[in-house]
Parts: structure tokens; C-alpha cells; sequence
């Protein structure tokens, strides 16, 4: 077997000091995982041997440890030293028998692929990168559509070169590793058509959270590198892992589209090289996968994963001509993997303003500062360190000043990008893909990047007041009480996975109708007779890529929902149908021609009233075809449903009638139904309530408003707006007592327990069930009543 050529299927994890991390990585995958039907396109490694021969033939070590000492005598500057010894390597010849045997492997791969001269791309492997405890994006370079044996050569020795950038020198001194014992394999691996098809970057863990469970896929048009180099903003597609091996399944939880204004393609003027084309309209308001497809990515990434027994960072490429898909690289993913799980830094902005940018958040920090615009990385010298880069989109030249920023904004790229990976491993947050960052930010300008908000991070203007918290997760206690969350936003939803809940208490549907969806759904239902035409402009653009403007409703509706009920699954999701007042509604982009002006919208047209209503019934249907498939085509059977503000006994009748129409029946499924005890009636006629709902969820904040008689908003009466009443406790205890007595769950769903200690002992002596708390007050809560429940065990 030679030294200095290895074919990939006989390479292994275990030859990684010959051919380097990227290409052991295709050989360990074409090895094992064809069986499982995994394509990995073929190729060859010129080895760590081959580089050494090569350096021996020219008499490179000498003359690069001379370039070295003399950088590290403050002699020249790093980019003299990295120009002087990539030179060297450019103006040096292969020794003829390697010269040779890289021609021999050359037509042997061409010969099985039927071609004379194959087109390959040709990528350094060094023995210093993609290891579990180290990777950097972008250390050394690949060439694409390299076609020709003369073409591959030059390639090859641009490689060796490459080994020796700026970046990568810099890199290696602040790893600890000697550059004379890093060397550089080269894989020369059969080209996949994507420039036809598409292409892109996955992960096997969020790779903002940590959370395990999701795969994240990101995607473009054409060649991967516009993905790589966040060129674009691509498609981004998560799928929930632990139901994927269900082929009755399809468990994607959130589907993003993305600009993908540009792709690479072959370039058609020359051979062995690529060009930047820009897409069609069509092409943008497509996906660039479809959902099958999404889902066979996904079965093969969560295989990967498994092999290699830890989050995989892998790239794939659909091929155009054949619409086959291939795996052609998979590396140790190495930010989210390497973190301890014992604490938790929490930002949380103190001031509310409008913001003037939004885009990706990458990192879940806050910084601000003063601007740093810089358009050409010919000008990063410019760059203040401490201050925040703007600039069009970053590759590896960027790093220098990348690591001295306090944040980073893009107006390119998605969450698998070059600026994503780089502020991951640096820490430094980081705002991508916000399309026109470098126009509306001045260069000194004075802003607060926030990307503590979610997966939508937000550039806010002038120096606001943000306070840090340091959560810790080892030493939270069990209680018996059991803990839930208060959980709203789909994209903070992974942020928490790491709490020890009994599950999600109350998931507000309104807020991803309001700042998700944004339309309200009668408006989706009636587009085509809308008559303001504005109103009706605004709704197409949104919906560009949905023929049927209702399914934009449930699709976005149902991602959102299965986002959070993911986050705990199998712990049970208790989703609140909606429950907008009318004058809420009405601020919904179409809502002023579907609702009426109400004197108290408080006591309005809201909650179950509406649903059974014809002004909304048909909206509310939707709403159930949400839950619907949430629960039957994603698999997240742990969805609840919540009835809110359910006046009567009939109206609870009626609402179950419908959603029966709708195929949500109690009981069948394991799907329960609980209701939100908020009323007097609910009071009152509490065991009627019992036999219709499998639970009550007492709403501590309208059952005080209606009990006491106090509007919860008046700046006059907040001096009597208090759960802790005893005319509100006593209507609280009845509710438990009737849900004791008909054997049926009860919690509780408010800030009160996390403000009120006394209160919530109250609750507990009670024997609730369940406290369902905002995430950020889990912690010392579950302290709180793990004391009273010592304090009330001792009494017994």
C-alpha cells in the first residue's frame, strides 16, 4: 500500500496522524456507514508522507523555521512571514514518483466515475483541526471544481501553502501546537453536482443552546461554500430527533426560509473554477429541500451521530443532475459539546425600547458599544478593538479582529455561516443574515446588540441598562410539588432544557399568532376578498410561498407550538387555544376588518366565546388543525390542549364539539383537555367543570381581577390587586378541593407563587398539584418550596 496515495475506503478514525481530520472522516464514513446507505462520494488522500517528501525534495524546513524565528523576533510581521513561506511553497515542484502516483489516483477515480478527467474538489486535511477539543473554521483552503491532472497539482501545492496563512499560524501559536508538527494531508474527492441542486451545514445539536434533541439543517441553492462563507442567509430546518425513527413521522419543528439571493455555480466561461450567479425570485421564495428529503438528512445525521458517539458539524450536497444526496464532510462539533452543564449566564435588558435591526442572534449575550463599520477586509486594520463589526459578512481573514470584538453584525449569512461558527468559539454574540446592517448603522454609532431575546436578535440604539445572572443547574432540588414553566416564545424555548420541569404549564398561543404569524387568521381565510389593498399587498409578500393562505396559519402555528412542546418532550405541553381580548385582535395586520370596538374588551368577545362564534369559528379551526398536527404528524403526543375563559358549562360543550369535528376528541389518543379556572362560575360550578376537563389551570390574575372586582391595569387600584386575598384564596381552594375530590389534575399558572412566599406555601398546604413558573424564577423557586415542604413535613 503506498505511503503517499490512500483511496478513502481504506482509511479509518485510526489514520489520522496520515491524512488529517477531514479526510480519516470520509474514509471512517465510506468504510462503515455504506451499508446503511449513506453516500459519501469517493476520492483519495495525498498523505501527511506526501507533504513531508515534499518539504524534503525543496528544502522547506530550513527556510520556514528561518521565516518563524524571524517572526518571533519582531523582525517581520505576520503577514510578511505567512507571504514569504507560502512562496516558497508556490514556487516548488513535486518529486516525479509522487508526482506520478497522484497522477495514477487521479485517473483511477476518474475511470470509476466513466470520465477522462473528473471534476474534484480538492481540500486540506491537517492533523491539527476538526478534533473533538479543537476546530476552527476555515484554517486552511479547498478548491472547487478542480478538473485536469495539471489543475489538481496546483491545487494541491496552493493546499500546502495554505498551511502557513496568516490565520492559521495565529491560530496554532494560541492552541499550543508547534508548527512543525502539524502537516497537511489533501483529499481530492469527486465533486457532487449541488450547483444544479443544493447544499449546506448541519448540526446534531443546537447550536445555540446545547439542546441534544434537535438536528439543525441549513441550506442554499448551488455550491456549499455560500453557506460556509455566509454568502447568503440560507433555509434552516430543525428536526426533533427522538421521533425520527417513526416513519409514520415527519418531526420537523420549525422551518425558516431565507433569502438565498445568490448561489455558486460551475463557471461557464472556464474549466476548474466556480462563479457567483444570482438566484431568481423563484428560487428564493422556494425551500430548497423538501420535506422528505429534510427528514432522510436528518436519519442520516442522527447515524452519524451515533458512530462517532458525539454532536457531529457535517456538510451535504444534493446533486442537481441525479437528485441523489451525499455527505461529503463530518467533523466533531466543538462549542456546544465541550460546555459544562452546571450554570448558566442569564441577560436580561432592563429598558424597553424599538428596535432599529434585527437578524439571527448567534449566542444569547448582550454587549454594547460604538460601531466599527468596515466594508473590505483589506481595511480590518482600521478596527477599534472592543467595539462591535459591522461589515457585509466575515471568512477566515476576519478572525484577527473577530476575537477582539464585542459583538459582531453581518448582513449575510445563517446560523451554520463562518461569523456563527467563529463568535461561538470566541464568545462574542453575534447578529447575522439582517441584510442591511452596513446600511442603517453609522460607522461610531452607539448601540446595544441583544441576542438574549431568542433566535431573533436585536440592535437597539444608544447604551442600554442590561443586568447579568449566574443560574446554576447542579444543586436544584426535587420537589413533590411538581415545577412547571411558563413558556410563550418558540425561539427561547431550548434555552431551558436543562431545568429539571414536570413539564410546560401554560404555552401562550397569541404570542406566536402576534409576533410570529402576525395576520389575523380571518383575513388569511378571506384573503382574496380583502378590500383594503395595502392590507392585502402586505399579506401576499408575507405569504409569498403559500398558495393557500390559511396553511400559513397552521404551518407557523405548528411549528411554534412543537418548538416548545419539544423542549420538555415527554413531559407534557399544556398549550392555551387563544386568547386575545378584541381590541388585540384588531391590531393584527387585516384584524380592523374582522373586529368590532368593545367598551370593556377585558369582559369581552374572548376566550371560549369566540371559538363556537361565526365571526372566529372558522379561525379556530385552524387553531385545532395546529394541535392536530402537531400531535399526530410531528408525534408530540405530550401536547395539552387549554380551554381559556370558558364562561358556561354549554359553552365548554360546545368547544369540544368542534374541536371533535376537527379530530382533537378527549380521552382519545391520550389527549387531555383542561380548562382555565378564571371565573366565578368557574368557582361555583367547579365539579360541573370537573366532568367535562381532564385538569384545571387556576389564572390567578383574572380570577383576583373578577373576584375582587379590580381592573389588574389600573394604576389606582394596584394597591388591591393581590392573590393573596382571602376571598381569592378561598375561591383558589374550592378549585382544589373539586379537583381532589373528582380525581383530576389542578395547577397553577402565575407570577404569584415566584413573588409571594407565603402564597405559595398557601398553595402547597393546599396540595396543588402544580406551580407553573416563568423560567427565570425556576430556580429560586423550586428552593422555596423545597423549604416549605421540609418545614411542612417536620409539622406532620
Amino acid at each position: 500500500m503506498s505511503k503517499c496515495i490512500r483511496f478513502f475506503d481504506t482509511l479509518s478514525l485510526n489514520d489520522l496522524e496520515l491524512v488529517g481530520g477531514k479526510n480519516a472522516s470520509l474514509g471512517e464514513m465510506l468504510r462503515t456507514l455504506k451499508q446503511k446507505s449513506i453516500r459519501v462520494p469517493n476520492g483519495f488522500a495525498i498523505t501527511t508522507h506526501a507533504y513531508k517528501q515534499f518539504l524534503l525534495a525543496n528544502q522547506l524546513d530550513q527556510q520556514i523555521e528561518n521565516c518563524l524565528q524571524a517572526y518571533h523576533e519582531s523582525l517581520i510581521s505576520l503577514e510578511s512571514c505567512g507571504k514569504q513561506i507560502r512562496l516558497l511553497f508556490l514556487n516548488s515542484g513535486f518529486p516525479e514518483d509522487l508526482e506520478n502516483e497522484i497522477k495514477q489516483a487521479y485517473l483511477q477515480l476518474s475511470q470509476e466515475y466513466n470520465s477522462m478527467g473528473i471534476d474534484v474538489a480538492v481540500r486540506s486535511s491537517a492533523t491539527a483541526e476538526d478534533l473533538p477539543d479543537a476546530s476552527f473554521a476555515g484554517q486552511q483552503e479547498s478548491y472547487l471544481n478542480v478538473t485536469g491532472f495539471g489543475s489538481v497539482l496546483d491545487a494541491t501545492r496552493k493546499c500546502y501553502a495554505s498551511l502557513f496563512t496568516n490565520r492559521a499560524i495565529a491560530y496554532r501559536e494560541k492552541q499550543g501546537y508547534a508548527h512543525q508538527d502539524v502537516y497537511l494531508s489533501v483529499g481530492i474527492q469527486k465533486m457532487v453536482r449541488s450547483d444544479k441542486g443544493a447544499s449546506g451545514v448541519l448540526f446534531t445539536i443546537d447550536t445555540e443552546t446545547g439542546f441534544p434533541d434537535v438536528i439543525v439543517i441549513t441550506g442554499s441553492w448551488g455550491l456549499g461554500e455560500c453557506v460556509v462563507q455566509g454568502m447568503v442567509t440560507p433555509d434552516e430546518f430543525l428536526v426533533f430527533k427522538p421521533l425520527l425513527k417513526n416513519p409514520h413521522l415527519a418531526p420537523i419543528i420549525s422551518m425558516r426560509l431565507g433569502n438565498k439571493n445568490q448561489k455558486m455555480i460551475y463557471a461557464q466561461d472556464r474549466v476548474g473554477s466556480t462563479s457567483i450567479v444570482k438566484t431568481s425570485s423563484k428560487e428564493q421564495t422556494s425551500w430548497c429541500l423538501d420535506q422528505s428529503t429534510i427528514i432522510q438528512l436528518a436519519n442520516w445525521a442522527q447515524t452519524i451521530e451515533t458512530h462517532y458517539q458525539r454532536p457531529m458539524d457535517i456538510e451535504w450536497a444534493l446533486d442537481g443532475e441525479t437528485q441523489e444526496m451525499f455527505i461529503v464532510q463530518a467533523r466533531p462539533e466543538t462549542v456546544q459539546s465541550q460546555k459544562t452543564a452546571h450554570t448558566l449566564k442569564s441577560y436580561r435588558l432592563n429598558q424597553t425600547e424599538q428596535p432599529i435591526l434585527e437578524g439571527l442572534a448567534v449566542g444569547d449575550a448582550i454587549a454594547n458599544g460604538k460601531i466599527c463599520l468596515i466594508r473590505s477586509v483589506k481595511d480590518i486594520e482600521q478596527f477599534i478593538p472592543g467595539s462591535i463589526l459591522v461589515t457585509e459578512m466575515t471568512d477566515p481573514d476576519w478572525v484577527p479582529v473577530m476575537s477582539k470584538a464585542a459583538g459582531i453584525i453581518t448582513n449575510q449569512g445563517g446560523r451554520t455561516c463562518h461569523a456563527a461558527i467563529v463568535s461561538r468559539e470566541l464568545g462574542v454574540p453575534a447578529l447575522v443574515g439582517t441584510h442591511d446592517a452596513t446600511q442603517k448603522l453609522k460607522h461610531q454609532q452607539s448601540i446595544t446588540l441583544s441576542c438574549a431575546e431568542g433566535e431573533i436578535g436585536y440592535v437597539y440604539n444608544g447604551i442600554l441598562n442590561f443586568e447579568t445572572e449566574d443560574l446554576s443547574f447542579s444543586d436544584i432540588p426535587i420537589t413533590q410539588t411538581q415545577l412547571m414553566l411558563n413558556l410563550a416564545n418558540p425561539d427561547m424555548a431550548f434555552r431551558w432544557w436543562r431545568l429539571p420541569t414536570a413539564g410546560i404549564g401554560l404555552a401562550r398561543m397569541e404570542f406566536i399568532i402576534n409576533n410570529v404569524i402576525q395576520i389575523h387568521p380571518m383575513a388569511l381565510i378571506h384573503f382574496n376578498t380583502l378590500q383594503n389593498k395595502d392590507v392585502k399587498k402586505t399579506i401576499a409578500k408575507m405569504t409569498a410561498s403559500y398558495s393557500d393562505k390559511s396553511e400559513y396559519f397552521v404551518e407557523q402555528l405548528t411549528f411554534g407550538i412543537a418548538k416548545i412542546a419539544a423542549s420538555q418532550f415527554p413531559q407534557p405541553c399544556i398549550v392555551r387555544m387563544s386568547d386575545f381580548k378584541s381590541n388585540e385582535y384588531a391590531n393584527l395586520i387585516g384584524g380592523q376588518d374582522f373586529e368590532s370596538d368593545e367598551e370593556n374588551p377585558m369582559l369581552g368577545f374572548r376566550g371560549a366565546s369566540r371559538y363556537y362564534h361565526p365571526a372566529y369559528q372558522a379561525a379556530f379551526e385552524l387553531e385545532c388543525q395546529a394541535i392536530r398536527r402537531v400531535r399526530e404528524k410531528v408525534g408530540l403526543k405530550n401536547v395539552k390542549i387549554m380551554i381559556p375563559f370558558c364562561r358556561t358549562l354549554a359553552e365548554a360543550h360546545k368547544v369540544q364539539a368542534i374541536m371533535a369535528e376537527q379530530g382533537l376528541i378527549r380521552g382519545q389518543e391520550d389527549l387531555e383537555i383542561y380548562v382555565m379556572s378564571e371565573l366565578p362560575s368557574n368557582v361555583f360550578l367547579a365539579d360541573e367543570f370537573a366532568q367535562l376537563f381532564d385538569g384545571f389551570s387556576i389564572g390567578s390574575n383574572d380570577l383576583t381581577q373578577l373576584v375582587l372586582g379590580v381592573d389588574r391595569d389600573s394604576n389606582q387600584l394596584i394597591h388591591l390587586f393581590d392573590e393573596r386575598n382571602p376571598a381569592v384564596k378561598r375561591a383558589i381552594t374550592l378549585i382544589i378541593a373539586s379537583a381532589k375530590k373528582h380525581n383530576i389534575k389542578v395547577g397553577i399558572c402565575g407570577q404569584g407563587p415566584s413573588d409571594y412566599p407565603d402564597f405559595a406555601q398557601y398553595l402547597v398546604s393546599q396540595g396543588i398539584d402544580s406551580l407553573s413558573l416563568n423560567p427565570d424564577s425556576f430556580i429560586k423557586v423550586a428552593h422555596k418550596i423545597a423549604e416549605i415542604e421540609a418545614t411542612n413535613s417536620q409539622l406532620l
